[in-house]
């Protein structure tokens, strides 16, 4: 088994903003407003997996202008040049800063790579989530795990009558699926 990793993403730092150093970031979170309030988070390059490097936040605030955005202040970077070097990488916190969850609630990264099982044959690995898709903004519905199968893709609802035991510490999820979603994509 994959050992869980000590840090997860709460930003992507886009580009710089203003003069003074200060940064755009994407935001990664569904509790953005924490972000107003570290004094220290960690940076890190998605694509190289080098350990994650502490930094001193000096400011953090949530873009009125721009939807999902924050702009951050670090310590040390005090121009366009500097802020520019950090472009595309990682805001990280360590995982014990993590929100808690209520119960029936999972962070998405949580259910990558749990092996899910069909309910009524619990030794019979369907597949290991790959993703979870949503459905786009202004558009209800319900989450899908996404098990990679072939010869298509096998969608699933992230619905409590489908996924019917959801065990992310030993990364283990059983579900119910109703009759025909396995042949859902099949040519009539």
């Amino acid at each position: 088994m994959a050992e869980q990793p000590h840090f997860f993403a709460v930003a992507h730092l886009l580009r710089p903003r203003g003069n003074k150093g200060e940064l755009a970031a994407e935001l990664l979170t569904d509790f953005p407003e924490r972000l107003t309030k570290l004094q220290r988070v960690y940076l890190a390059d998605p694509k190289n997996p080098a350990a994650p490097r502490p930094v001193a936040v000096k400011n953090c605030w949530l873009s009125q202008n721009h939807r999902g955005q924050a702009v951050f202040h670090f310590e040390n970077v005090n121009s366009i040049n500097d802020a520019e070097k950090l472009r595309g990488l990682d805001v990280l916190l360590p995982i014990e800063q993590r929100v808690m969850l209520p119960a029936g609630q999972y962070f998405v990264s949580d259910l990558i790579g749990c092996v899910v099982f069909e309910a009524h044959a619990p030794q019979t690995a369907i597949g290991e989530v790959s993703s979870v898709e949503f459905p786009g903004e202004g558009f209800p519905g319900t989450p899908l795990l996404v098990i990679p199968a072939k010869p298509e893709e096998l969608l699933i609802p992230l619905a409590e009558d489908i996924c019917t035991r959801i065990d992310v510490a030993a990364r283990r999820i059983e579900v119910l699926l109703p009759e025909g979603l396995r042949n859902l994509n099949d040519a009539e």
